[in-house]
C-alpha cells in the first residue's frame, strides 16, 4: 500500500511537470501517428513530402529548359519518398508484430481459460476425494473404536464356554421347571383327589351318624314302648 501511495505522488509529480493535460497528450499523440513525427518541434515528414513533391510537379509543369532541376528534385522527392517509407515499413514490422503478439497473446489466453477449467476440474476432483478420504477415516476411526472395544472383552473361547455353561444352566431350569409343572399337575389332581374322597368319607359318615341316630331313634321307641307295657300288666295285677 505504501508503495503504491509512492506511485501515485510521482504520477502526481510528473503529471505536474508536464504542459499539457491528458486529452491533449491524446491529441498530440494521434497526431503525431498521423503525421509520422516523434516529437512537436520540426516539420511533419509528410508535410515535407508533400512540398518535395509539389515542387518536383511545379518544376515539370514550366515549359523552360530545366531537366537538371527536375532530376534534383526528382532525387530529392524520391529521398524523401525512401525516409518517409522506412517508418512505414518499420511500423508495418511493428504491426504484424503486434498482430503476431495478439495471436499468441489469445493463443496463451485460451491455453490459461483451458489450464484453469482443467485447474477447477482437478480441485472439484479433489474435493471429492477429500471428502472420500475424510468419509474413509472416520470409518476407520469407528472401526478402530470397535476394535479396542472388541479388545477389552474376553477371548471368543471364554466367551463360547460361558454361553455353553449358561445354555445347560437354562437347559437344566428348564428341565426343573418341566419337573415342578408336572408334580405341580400331579399335587393338583392328588389334591382333586384327596377332596372327593373328603366329600365322599363326610357323605358316609353324615349317612352312618343318621343311620345311628335312627337306629337310638329305634331303640328308644322300642324301650318306650316295652316299659310302658310293663306298666299297663302291673296295674292290671293290682286291680285284680
Amino acid at each position: 500500500m505504501l508503495r503504491s501511495r509512492k506511485l501515485v505522488g510521482k504520477r502526481e509529480t510528473a503529471a505536474a511537470q508536464y504542459a499539457f493535460g491528458p486529452v491533449e497528450d491524446d491529441i498530440i499523440i494521434k497526431y503525431r501517428l498521423l503525421t509520422r513525427t516523434t516529437t512537436t518541434r520540426g516539420e511533419p515528414p509528410l508535410k515535407k513530402l508533400q512540398k518535395k513533391f509539389a515542387a518536383f510537379t511545379h518544376e515539370i509543369e514550366k515549359e523552360a529548359e530545366n531537366h537538371g532541376e527536375c532530376e534534383r528534385l526528382a532525387k530529392a522527392f524520391l529521398q524523401e519518398l525512401n525516409t518517409f517509407e522506412i517508418p512505414l515499413l518499420k511500423s508495418r514490422g511493428v504491426m504484424d508484430a503486434n498482430v503476431r503478439e495478439k495471436e499468441n497473446y489469445n493463443e496463451l489466453k485460451d491455453e490459461i481459460n483451458r489450464q484453469i477449467l482443467v485447474a477447477q476440474k482437478d480441485i472439484e476432483d479433489l474435493k471429492n476425494l477429500l471428502e472420500e478420504s475424510k468419509i474413509e477415516r472416520q470409518h476407520k476411526e469407528e472401526c478402530e473404536a470397535i476394535r479396542k472395544l472388541i479388545a477389552t472383552q474376553p477371548p471368543r473361547s471364554e466367551t463360547q464356554e460361558i454361553i455353553n455353561k449358561l445354555e445347560k444352566d437354562i437347559a437344566a431350569l428348564e428341565a426343573e421347571n418341566t419337573a415342578g409343572s408336572r408334580t405341580l399337575d400331579l399335587r393338583k389332581k392328588q389334591f382333586a383327589l384327596l377332596l372327593h374322597v373328603v366329600d365322599e368319607l363326610q357323605n358316609t359318615i353324615e349317612e352312618d351318624q343318621r343311620s345311628i341316630a335312627e337306629e337310638i331313634r329305634s331303640a328308644i321307641d322300642e324301650r318306650s314302648t316295652s316299659l310302658e307295657a310293663v306298666n299297663g300288666g302291673g296295674e292290671a295285677m293290682a286291680v285284680d
